[in-house]
């Protein structure tokens, strides 16, 4: 059975897909990537031979494209990660996440039903467990207040406070509207922040890491007490791989770790770990500057907080433990030692 994978070559696409590939032998993967600057294909070095595993270079806004792929490959399931997904991005120049995220999910979403089904609420004999998994975020929900018994749920209203979270939200709403009006087998998955290896160097926990090993200033904003649920990428892919085989059509699931974390705590965590890992004293890029440095906690500086900063995110992830039996395995404190030990030896090797 041929699955498409949009944007497979970024983070979580790259993790899911060598899980995904060892978990099932029956399924073949199309990975679909455009490999902007997000998009690495050394993040997927292990699977690059794997019989089962074909790459696409290509944009998912290009009909033409996709319909190729459907007609090529007899593409019988969508997992759409492709998206621009920083938010600093997103409000310099928000055109490219219109067109990405929303555009480019219609035409994914509009290919697929007219390759599956006959007429509305009709599948062709042969496509009939044919399903479109949408990988969306919290950031859709807008902030929440401090208060740590409110969280995000499935119900929440919609108020994405970025050019970002407006067109993650916009492309769930159009995938909605395609299993409402058309009867099409659709599925959306909500995250919370992932960390883990393999995210693209701009985030927050790889820029953390990436600045303290050079002997750069932290930079983290305003008072560094937004507050955000972390997510270890693995535990995402499994909730994905749950909420693809098991959810109900039309439903949406949160996907959250309970791991709610300041971005200060972040950034202090990271340097008493890596001052245990790898002691300034060891690292030969603190020799000449910076000497005088015994932590790397040294280096958090405070920098002018970025426009419409929601305060805090949060996901009450209680729908797909209790209907879809997933919980995350990672706690916080156990899944950012195995994201700093990857970046070591990434920064490092």
């Amino acid at each position: 059975m041929n699955i498409l994978i949009t944007g497979g070559a970024g983070f979580i696409g790259s993790n899911f897909i060598p899980y995904f590939l060892e978990k099932y032998s029956e399924y073949k993967v199309i990975n679909l990537d455009l490999l902007t600057y997000a998009g690495n294909l050394e993040n997927l070095k292990e699977v690059k031979k794997h019989p089962r595993y074909k790459f696409i270079k290509g944009n998912i806004c290009n009909r033409e494209l996709v319909e190729y792929i459907f007609n090529e490959y007899d593409i019988r399931g969508v997992i759409h990660f492709a998206a621009e997904s920083h938010v600093d991005n997103s409000i310099k120049n928000p055109g490219v996440f219109i067109e990405t995220n929303v555009n480019g999910t219609y035409t994914l979403l509009d290919v697929a039903k007219n390759y599956w089904m006959q007429e509305p609420f009709k599948y062709k004999d042969e496509y009939k467990d044919c399903r479109f998994h949408h990988i969306s975020t919290d950031e859709v929900y807008g902030t929440l207040p401090e208060d740590p018994n409110t969280l995000f749920a499935e119900e929440t209203p919609y108020a994405p406070n970025s050019p970002y979270s407006a067109s993650k939200a916009s492309s769930d709403m159009i995938v909605r509207s395609y299993h409402h009006t058309y009867g099409m087998d659709t599925i959306i998955t909500n995250c919370s922040n992932n960390y883990g290896p393999k995210q693209h160097d701009e985030k927050l926990i790889p820029t953390i890491i990436r600045n303290a090993l050079s002997g750069n200033p932290i930079p983290i904003y305003g008072d560094g007490k937004n507050i955000r649920d972390w997510l270890y990428a693995l535990d995402h892919c499994k909730g994905i791989d749950l909420a693809y085989h098991n959810g109900k059509s039309g439903e949406t699931y949160n996907i959250g770790g309970r791991n709610e974390r300041t971005n200060i705590y972040i950034a202090i965590k990271i340097c008493e770990i890596l001052d245990e890992l790898y002691p300034i004293e060891n690292n030969s890029k603190f020799k000449i500057q910076n000497s005088k440095l015994k932590s790397y906690k040294e280096l958090i500086t405070f920098v002018t907080d970025r426009p419409g900063h929601d305060r805090r995110y949060a996901i009450d992830a209680t729908k797909i433990e209790e209907q879809l039996g997933w919980k995350a395995q990672e706690n916080f404190e156990s899944g950012i030692m195995k994201t700093i030990k990857w970046y070591l030896e990434k920064y490092n090797g």
